[in-house]
């Protein structure tokens, strides 16, 4: 039911829902539930909620979402909330380690990308989509969810494996965030419990701890009054009720419980300041976190209302902190203030700044400036209406998309209902309640509310988080007291009545005119129409049903930054960002925004390696507008020598710390590794590359590729009516200019280094190293070597969790990518990414090395390749149930010269794939005489290196 996180989606009101805004809305009265869902409880306290969704079809999402998480840890338990977790993958009461992953890979679960769980502060979910196409695996997965509530095994064979992949996990999160955290959480929280509470726990204690600790937190804390389990998806209510009896009615409270209390977080003192750097850290911020408050989930609709009003200013602060971005100096990178909540049961205001070359000193101004402007003065009418435009059309969109919606969705909005109370009337009743109660809220309410809720000189904690060493040009990092005077000043500012620009009320007043339809033919396999138009412009139409609310486009065309020569790189790399800084016509970006306010569209343009194109989305509704902003980017693309400073030089100022960061001068190192000094490798941007930049010479780019659509390919997938969309397609595309430009890409000669090239790199002062591996080559490309290298690289990642997980327990994440292409030349790629410790890195090399040995000389057993197939096919069934995914397909179509309807055949094309044709790919692509390897060690290992010798 959050409104922020409302989707996206298009259109006027349903008529169906013409007589919800006269439905007698009290007050006073409680939010319902949804009608659709089931809430209920059974004996034993355990909470359950069912829902019928056919979205995708043949699947069901199980949730079991407990009230425990790392705050309720005893002092010798710290970390066992986030490792009880991860012990219900090995070993229950009806699976023994490792069989429950192999199991739900088997049914084509995936771990990681499907199956999964998490651990936070004050609850565990674990995450089980189950596919329902054979029978007996819906009550299997209840069999799993059952063993998770209350079969774990906990052998402590089984617990000393899992240390080392915790440990792993843990090592992943350190580095400058992690370090810079564990100063402000305890200033930020107030000195709370949770701040001494971290979900991953204490090292000495993930090594240390004996079995009996993390058997008393599952028996204390994993109890039926504790639970909610979520049945979502393809699945009879009554089916899955008379399974949750089954599975959880017989569970049992412990009868002594121990009681579950939530940790409260003290209201601030003083006014205190804090300072805290890192030689690693990217970005220089500042944020002032006002007093702490109760967070107040809505009960009634008149919290409902409230909840709106909050939602109603905090998007219009938040344009105005956007527009001051818009300055050829502007004070901050990205900045804002909002209400948000901290921890479960708190919110705070706070005013948050991603600082530039200017500092602290001006960013802070601002941040104050503003929140003081909308406190005193508040909002102006016009903003009110766009920003109540903008809101209704959301709640409109998602009620469009109520039965295409994925259960994955419900079961999120369920799991806040039971941790958080997170009220759930349902998208019916919460449009109802927007367009009654939308319009009756006025400008001065919404000013009266602002008055009192932006705060006015209270005690405060103001933070400046950032890099020790300053770049050049960078600003100082203040001190405790600089930041204090910062704060004090600004308060003290003369703040005046904002001044309300006047914008145009709409992007074009109609169709250029002049184009036309010449031909159009349909391609009924895939359901696909193809138009040329009278300029010569394709486009192919795919009308769907999979949303009721959603059209996507995209164009493209052979040509980008390769037909430009090595001294242009920059400017064609950055040209499309650079014109979509500045708008379009007499239309700033902030003017573009308003003027679209309550539609939902937007279009980019992008200039590629070897192509160029767009990409956009619309509602049904708004199709048109989407077309307006395509026929001005081919016609009139704006000039603002402002905003072009404006761009650079917060581009600069993102860049200054980049190579401060170890995993940033480890990829900078890969790309360099494999290509050299080639001035096109895209490397780590540095804050020179932007100087490099020349408005004119971009904006001249630009215009060369985009001021004419000869030989470009558009493609329309969505909810779209071909009779509707075609005159708005010829009168718009139609229209585009088409005179004659290059239209193929130019070979640059770009390639990967040959042989076997090994490169170490030292950065960083934890204990951590990555190891990257990359094989590269020539090849014949087709579409069935291109699925059979996947298929390789996907077997071979069942064997990194299998063996460098589960057996050596050396790392916690990472495995193969593949990937092969046919332009500029027929090539492929696969690439090894291994996090671990520095200690553990000739031996992980050694066991990837062992497997992909095994892989070239026995190939894969058929039960994995199953594994592998059964995953895809499952992933596709649903896919073709999307816009994105048909977009994707037909744009590889345009771009690969491959039959669309292939589409069609991806199960078969999947199920054709053999052993033997794996083993010879792992023979042909796996040379381990051309490979490049570049390990991150830290940078004590190199002094240490140096000592030794």
């Amino acid at each position: 039911m959050k409104l922020s996180k409302l989707r996206l989606i298009s259109g006027a009101v349903l008529l169906a829902c013409a007589s919800l805004a006269h439905a007698d809305i009290r007050l006073g009265d409680r939010l319902p539930v949804a009608p659709e869902v089931t809430v209920g409880k059974l004996p034993n306290g355990l909470t359950y909620y069912i829902k019928k969704n056919a979205r995708p079809a043949q699947k069901v999402e199980l949730r079991l979402v407990v009230k425990a998480g790392s705050i309720l840890e005893d002092d010798d338990q710290q970390g066992l909330a986030h490792f009880t977790e991860h012990m219900a993958f090995n070993g229950s009461t009806h699976f023994k380690r490792n069989e429950l992953i192999s199991y739900l890979q088997s049914i084509g679960v995936k771990f990681g990308a499907d199956l999964n769980a998490y651990t936070s502060f004050d609850e565990t979910v674990y995450v089980l989509p189950i596919p329902t196409n054979k029978k007996g695996n819906l009550e299997k997965g209840f069999l799993v969810l059952e063993d998770w509530a209350h079969g774990l095994k906990f052998n402590p064979a089984d617990i000393d494996s899992e240390r080392g992949i915790v440990l792993e996990e843990a090592r992943l999160g350190k580095g400058a965030s992690d370090r810079m955290n564990k100063v402000l959480y305890p200033k930020l929280l107030n000195g709370s419990r949770y701040a001494e509470r971290m979900p991953i726990g204490k090292e000495e204690v993930l090594k240390t701890f004996k079995p009996d600790a993390i058997k008393r937190f599952y028996k204390d804390w994993y109890r039926p009054d504790l639970m909610a389990v979520m049945v979502v998806g393809d699945v009879e209510p009554k089916q899955a009720e008379k399974l949750i009896l089954q599975h959880f009615g017989k569970l049992k409270n412990p009868a002594r419980p121990r009681a579950r209390v939530y940790a409260e977080v003290p209201q601030r003192a003083q006014t205190e300041a804090l300072v805290i750097t890192d030689k690693e850290a990217a970005d220089d911020t500042v944020f002032i976190r006002y007093p702490i408050r109760p967070a107040q989930e809505p009960v009634t609709i008149a919290d409902y209302r409230r909840q709106m009003i909050e939602n109603l200013y905090g998007q219009m602060l938040s344009a105005r902190m956007q527009e001051l971005t818009q300055q050829a100096n502007p004070p901050f990178i990205q900045g804002g203030s909002s209400m948000g909540k901290l921890v479960r049961g708190y919110e705070s205001f706070s005013a948050y700044a991603l600082l530039g070359k200017g500092g602290v000193q001006p960013a802070v101004d601002a941040l104050v400036r503003e929140d003081e402007r909308a406190r005193r003065f508040g909002f102006s009418q016009d903003e009110l209406d766009r920003a109540r435009k903008n809101m209704l059309r959301n709640y409109e969109r998602a009620y469009n998309e109520r039965d295409k919606s994925d259960s994955a969705g419900f079961v999120a909005e369920y799991s806040r209902n039971f941790l958080e109370q997170e009220a759930i009337p349902g998208i019916t009743n919460e449009l109802m309640y927007a367009r009654e109660l939308l319009p009756q809220v006025s400008l001065q309410e919404i000013n009266e509310t602002v008055a009192k809720v932006i705060p006015e000189r209270q005690k405060k904690l103001v933070v400046f988080m950032g890099a020790e060493a300053k770049a050049e040009g960078a600003a100082n990092v203040p001190t405790q007291q600089q930041l204090l005077d910062a704060v004090a000043s600004a308060e003290q500012q003369t703040v005046e009545p904002r001044a309300e620009k006047v914008v145009a009320g709409s992007l074009m007043d109609g169709p250029p005119g002049g184009g036309s339809i010449v031909s159009e033919t349909l391609n009924s396999a895939i359901g696909v129409t193809e138009l040329k138009l009278s300029n010569g412009v394709r486009v192919l139409l795919k009308p769907t049903d999979f949303k009721n609310d959603q059209v996507l486009m995209g164009a493209t065309r052979f040509g980008g930054q390769s037909l430009f020569g090595d001294a242009d790189i920059y400017n064609a790399r950055y040209a499309s960002a650079i014109v979509g800084s500045m708008g379009l016509k007499d239309m700033a970006p902030l003017d573009l925004q308003k003027i679209v306010a309550g539609k939902t569209v937007n279009v980019g343009a992008s200039l590629g390696e070897l192509s160029e194109g767009f990409g956009g989305s619309s509602s049904s509704a708004d199709i048109e507008s989407m077309l307006q902003l395509v026929y001005l980017y081919m016609h009139d693309v704006r000039k603002d020598a402002d905003l072009f400073r404006s761009y650079i030089g917060k581009q600069q100022d993102l860049a200054k710390n980049s190579m401060a960061q170890p995993e940033a001068v480890f990829y900078d190192a890969i790309q360099h590794t494999m290509f050299g000094d080639n001035p096109r490798v895209d490397g780590v941007p540095r804050p020179d590359d932007f100087s490099k930049v020349s408005l004119d010479r971009s904006l001249d780019i630009f215009r060369q590729r985009f001021s004419s659509a000869r030989d470009m390919t558009f493609i329309f997938t969505g909810s779209f009516e071909l009779d509707k969309i075609k005159p708005l397609i010829a009168g718009y595309l139609g229209a585009l200019p088409v005179a004659e430009v290059p239209h193929a890409y130019r070979d640059v000669g770009m390639r990967p280094v040959r042989g076997v090239v090994k490169k170490d790199v030292y950065m960083g002062s934890e204990p951590k190293s990555t190891i990257s591996i990359t094989f590269t080559g020539d090849a014949a490309y087709s579409d069935e070597q291109k699925l059979t290298l996947q298929a390789l690289g996907e077997v071979l990642n069942l064997k990194v969790i299998e063996v460098l997980r589960e057996k050596m327990s050396m790392i916690y994440g990472g495995g193969f990518e593949t990937a092969m292409g046919q332009h500029p030349y027929g090539h492929y790629s696969v690439a090894l990414n291994l996090p671990t410790g520095p200690e553990n890195v000739d031996k992980v090399i050694a066991a990837a090395f062992a497997e992909i040995g095994k892989m070239k000389t026995q190939g894969p057993t058929a039960a994995d390749l199953e594994k592998v197939k059964l995953n895809w096919i499952t992933r596709q069934q649903k896919a073709m149930r999307e816009n994105n995914y048909w977009m994707s397909q037909l744009m590889g179509s345009v771009t690969q010269g491959r039959d669309p309807t292939q589409i069609l055949r991806f199960a078969q094309r999947v199920r054709a794939i053999t052993p033997q044709a794996v083993k010879q790919a792992a023979q042909r692509y796996l040379n381990t005489d051309n490979y490049v390897q570049v390990v991150l060690y830290p940078e004590q290992k190199k002094v240490a290196a140096n000592s030794s010798q």
